[in-house]
């Protein structure tokens, strides 16, 4: 499936139905009364958080969407059938702008949340309705109201308990599908990952929900590489795993980069609760992994793991640790 976080449509709500200027007719009675009834009312465009969606592509094909109308009344004292709403649905932690982009209508954080992002028209009325001791026979109705239309974007974050972070070919996406049930493009090379992945992580009864973002390089708050279309999607994690390569030859340099890109792009950010994990370590000697680790150690105050994926041990120890991290 491809991956689309942020799109531009327009919605339009359904127009209510006019009202009919009937006149009652039957054999017998030669001035019958007026019986016009009132037009129903227009469908709502409603916005939907559903839990198994993860992109926005949907929409990146279809960008236009309406409503139906309200039908008209009719003779009879009959009002027009409503028309039905139009439920859109998008994926959890989509956020609902205006046409600027910038000014924030909604956002999504519950699965099975609804917005009502234009409302339908209010249908018209009857000459029934305008009945009177002094005016037995109107021919006054009126027209239904038009439904609402926006042109609107749709934003997504995505909403995890844990965010990967690291620099590309670090191992993040092995250690997602290594915990999870994803299944992430893994290569040996940059920029494997393109898209966020989503997984879902269980132990001892418990699960927890984990994102790899795809590699941060140098300047990527500016842009740079896959850039700051991807660094809002950490925005939502409760808790941040830096993974690090341990073959890097300067693990200070790689740890800080990280860490200065997340607050040039959002102070906060960097001062989420953070769980560094050292990786590839089956590649080093317990000698030098001891005196990497100590050395590290003094470049942060968060706490430090050892892993490599290709141990069962060392992937038990992990998901204890993201569960206890994400509650």
């Amino acid at each position: 499936m491809k991956f689309l976080d942020q799109v531009k449509i327009y919605v339009k709500a359904g127009n209510g139905g006019d009202g009919s200027p009937s006149f009652r007719r039957e054999k017998f009675i030669e001035y019958g009364g007026p019986d016009g009834g009132d037009g129903g009312s227009g469908g709502s465009v409603i916005f939907k958080a559903e839990q198994n969606l993860n992109t926005l592509i949907d929409y990146r094909y279809q960008q236009h969407h309406k409503a139906k109308r309200g039908n008209n009344g009719s003779g009879q004292n009959r009002t027009g059938k409503s028309g039905d709403d139009l439920i859109l649905k998008v994926p959890l932690g989509t956020q609902v702008y205006e046409e600027d982009n910038k000014t924030l209508i909604y956002d999504f954080v519950k699965i099975g949340e609804e917005f009502v992002v234009a409302s339908g028209g209010k249908g018209g009325l009857g000459n029934t309705r305008f009945k009177s001791s002094t005016n037995r026979a109107p021919r006054k109705f009126t027209k239904g109201i038009s439904g609402e239309e926006f042109v609107i974007w749709l934003q997504l974050k995505t909403i995890a308990d844990i965010g990967i972070i690291g620099l590309p070919n670090a191992g993040k996406s092995s250690l997602l599908a290594a915990i999870t049930n994803a299944n992430p493009k893994i290569a040996n090379y940059q920029f494997t990952t393109l898209n966020p992945n989503l997984g879902v992580a269980n132990y001892d009864d418990k699960e927890v929900t984990i994102a790899d973002i795809p590699g941060l390089v140098e300047g990527a708050h500016k842009g740079t590489g896959l850039g700051i279309q991807f660094l809002k999607h950490i925005e939502r994690c409760k808790t941040l795993l830096h993974m690090i390569d341990i073959t890097n030859k300067d693990l200070k340099k790689s740890y800080k980069q990280i860490k200065n890109e997340l607050k040039s792009y959002n102070s906060k950010i960097s001062k989420k609760r953070e769980l560094v994990v050292l990786n590839k370590t089956d590649l080093i000697d317990n000698d030098d992994l001891k005196k990497i680790i100590k050395d590290f150690s003094k470049y942060t105050k968060s706490e430090i793991i050892t892993l490599t994926t290709l141990e069962k041990k060392s992937i038990s120890k992990i998901k204890a640790k993201l569960i206890s991290y994400a509650s």
